[in-house]
């Protein structure tokens, strides 16, 4: 199914930022016909420098998802929607849920609704987390698992993906939800402290400062690098039988924070400590995390490509190469 995006009509939310922009990449590349949604809000990591390459290639709406008003004449005649707008901070969840909400859930039932509306036809693809099932209760975590979020932004989340789901069912539209856990790569916005500690970790081994690893640093986390994320969207976008779903995404090899900061300083000079978790982190931190991708899988034979060791120095070579990148 290489050529299923040619001429097709596609909308991405959130689509100057790290994943959606990556995704831009890849549908244009495929002859798609493109159109991001983005609110450039100053703290959620949007960027023109994202699509430069290829600006010419695609249609830019400066609109916020929250706006329903906009949303509704988006929507009109898009083959697919792929919905990646979200705020992303657990940190920033607890610290302002109202904002939370607004953006990763009700905004989202928005979205559906303006597609139930003016474009029940179109395919939706949701980009969900782990972070919904809170602190595993056992390993690998599979779509089984009981979900018990540990933060608003994973039960925000997950009230979003029960209205796909929902909507998939009682109104008959195309939904599929993936759950995505650690995505790192090219684009990532490296800048801001509470999006995650690999952007904090990457920008400081890339300009040699200490590495702070929070508690033991012995809990296992599983990262995707952001082109096998883009594949798992793409061929949800295209796969008709994974349609009223949800999804695992993952890696086999799951690796500890000591871990990943050992392959880290491969390629990067720099100091590391271990420190105690800071209280906000720590009432939100669910300890080792590894998700078991199998039904994905098995329903679309996605697998993550590329592994860690190469993902990172990947990413620190083209951070090397755009040395403004990820500072927003």
């Amino acid at each position: 199914m290489a050529d299923f995006y040619r001429g097709k009509s596609v909308l991405v939310t959130g689509g100057l930022g790290f994943i959606g922009s990556n995704l831009a990449h890849a549908l244009v590349e495929r002859g798609a016909d493109v159109t991001l949604l983005d609110s450039m809000l100053p703290a959620y990591g949007a960027t023109l420098a994202n699509v430069e390459a290829i600006r010419d290639r695609l249609k830019i709406n400066f609109s916020d998802v929250r706006d329903g008003h906009s949303l509704r004449y988006l929507v009109r005649d898009q083959a697919l929607v792929f919905s990646l707008a979200g705020q992303v901070s657990h940190v920033e969840s607890m610290l302002d849920p109202m904002t939370d909400l607004e953006i990763n859930c009700a905004s989202q039932l928005s979205l559906l609704e303006c597609c139930r509306e003016g474009n029940p036809g179109a395919k939706i693809v949701f980009a969900s987390t782990r972070q919904l099932y809170g602190r595993p209760q056992y390993l690998p975590v599979d779509e089984a698992h009981p979900l018990v979020p540990v933060d608003v932004n994973g039960i925000n989340k997950l009230a979003a993906e029960r209205y796909y789901s929902l909507y998939h069912e009682v109104h008959g539209l195309a939904t599929v939800s993936l759950r995505l856990t650690n995505t790192y790569g090219p684009r990532m916005e490296i800048s801001n402290d509470r999006k995650g500690f690999i952007g904090v970790f990457v920008r400081k081994a890339l300009a040699g400062e200490n590495i702070r690893i929070y508690g033991t640093g012995e809990q296992r986390r599983d990262f995707n690098y952001v082109d096998d994320v883009v594949e798992a969207l793409l061929l949800a976008g295209e796969r008709p039988g994974v349609d009223g779903q949800v999804y695992n995404l993952g890696h086999p090899q799951p690796e500890s924070l000591q871990g990943f900061v050992r392959i880290l300083a491969k390629f990067a000079d720099f100091e590391t400590e271990t420190v105690p978790f800071p209280k906000d982190a720590a009432a939100i931190d669910i300890g080792d995390y590894y998700g078991d991708f199998s039904r994905f899988q098995a329903a679309t034979g996605w697998q993550p490509r590329v592994g860690l060791e190469e993902g990172l120095a990947q990413t620190l070579a083209w951070y090397r190469a755009h040395p403004s990148a990820g500072v927003r």
